[in-house]
């Protein structure tokens, strides 16, 4: 190849420069209208596609109303009472009910007496009843059972008679049951479980010595201590011989007990534990060798007196609260005793009233319950504690 002279090299040179000059307005100018496309893009962008279709009905209810508040009707002032001279305003009274057995000349029990076969005198004035019901009343009865030494070998016969005298109340009466030694424990509290009576029996363990009076108020203060909606029984297997280690005489216990409005039923083997110290002195003083026993022999003698103190003792205290006193000649009888006692509860009249006397002073007021037939003999208990303010 031939060298190129000068001038066709400056000519090659310029065409090269041209070239490349127009190459870069080409470009220059393709970057602007890419710059410019993607601007326009950017501002408008593409509309969304929405349904073809009409709104449903739910749609065009809108958004949902707010909850409804509750605007309470505002209160009319009260206004003052008006009393005028004269008016009767009444004030709070209490009902005074009253268990009653009645029973005939023989002792057998009247059960179908009317409210006008009774009178009811509270401190020797008449009262007019409110009602009369027969076995509608439920009853609370608490058995309490004396362990200590005395009773602690029969303790299977008190078991016995226990369940069939539960046996034979109605199914709305509760049961509680109480031993007593040289401790007041309290081994079922109430209920209408014949099962869980059962068990509770079998707690039932000998002790030494007898805190009675101490039983008698606790069993009032604390198992009777609420207001008296129901009957109230206390039954209790004792000779009611305090050993003298409580704190409770038997006149504050007596006091509980009413004011309690508890009717207490005892069963007492004091036939039975004298019948045995009776055959033992006989043999004693009969047998040529009292002069060798004399000591013995007075024991026996002042255990005898002891006793006869604590029947007349207990039949005060049953008497007082218009229950009975039981004297069984063996402890083969209790049952049939303790069923001899349901049956008098079952058939128990209990007559309410409201006392004329409305003062709340907390005062002893003396009840007596009379029947229109004079041969009929009534069994209350003495009186009642007034409500106190």
């Amino acid at each position: 190849m031939g060298q190129l002279s000068q001038f066709q090299a400056a000519k090659l040179v310029k065409r090269i420069v041209c070239g490349l000059t127009l190459s870069l307005m080409a470009i220059s100018l393709l970057a602007n209208s890419v710059s410019h496309a993607q601007k326009n893009t950017r501002q408008k962008p593409k509309p969304r596609q929405t349904s073809s279709t009409s709104p449903t009905s739910l749609q065009t209810l809108g958004p949902p109303p707010p909850v409804p508040q509750l605007v309470k009707k505002p209160a009319p002032p009260e206004k003052e009472p008006e009393i005028n001279v004269g008016d009767v305003i009444s004030v709070e009274t209490s009902e005074v009910m009253i268990p009653v057995t009645v029973r005939d000349s023989s002792g057998r029990l009247v059960s179908d007496l009317k409210r006008n076969d009774f009178r009811v005198f509270e401190d020797g004035s008449a009262q007019p009843l409110s009602d009369l019901e027969l076995r509608q009343v439920p009853v609370d009865v608490a058995l309490m059972v004396d362990a200590s030494s005395s009773v602690a070998s029969k303790l299977d016969d008190f078991r016995k008679a226990a369940e069939g005298f539960a046996a034979r109340l109605a199914a709305d009466d509760r049961l509680s049951l109480i031993k007593f030694d040289d401790r007041v424990e309290l081994l079922l509290d109430w209920t209408k479980s014949r099962f869980q009576l059962h068990r509770a029996l079998n707690r039932v363990e000998p002790g030494m010595f007898t805190r009675f009076n101490d039983a008698l108020f606790l069993a009032s203060r604390d198992q009777f201590a609420a207001a008296a909606k129901s009957r109230r029984a206390l039954i209790i297997l004792t000779d009611g011989i305090d050993s003298g280690r409580g704190t409770t005489s038997l006149e504050t216990a007596l006091h509980a007990l009413l004011q309690a409005q508890v009717t207490v039923y005892v069963v007492s083997n004091t036939q039975i534990s004298r019948a045995e110290k009776l055959n033992e002195l006989d043999a004693l003083t009969n047998g040529g060798s009292a002069r060798f026993n004399q000591l013995r022999i007075d024991d026996l003698r002042e255990g005898i007196r002891v006793l006869d103190q604590s029947e007349n003792n207990l039949a005060q205290l049953t008497a007082a609260t218009g229950g009975r006193l039981f004297k069984p000649l063996s402890f083969a009888a209790l049952e049939s005793t303790y069923a001899e006692v349901a049956d008098e509860l079952r058939h128990q009249y209990a007559i309410y009233y409201t006392p004329l006397n409305k003062t709340r002073d907390g005062g002893f007021r003396r009840v007596k319950v009379e029947t229109a037939n004079p041969s009929f003999r009534s069994q209350t208990r003495v009186g009642y504690f007034a409500p106190k303010t």
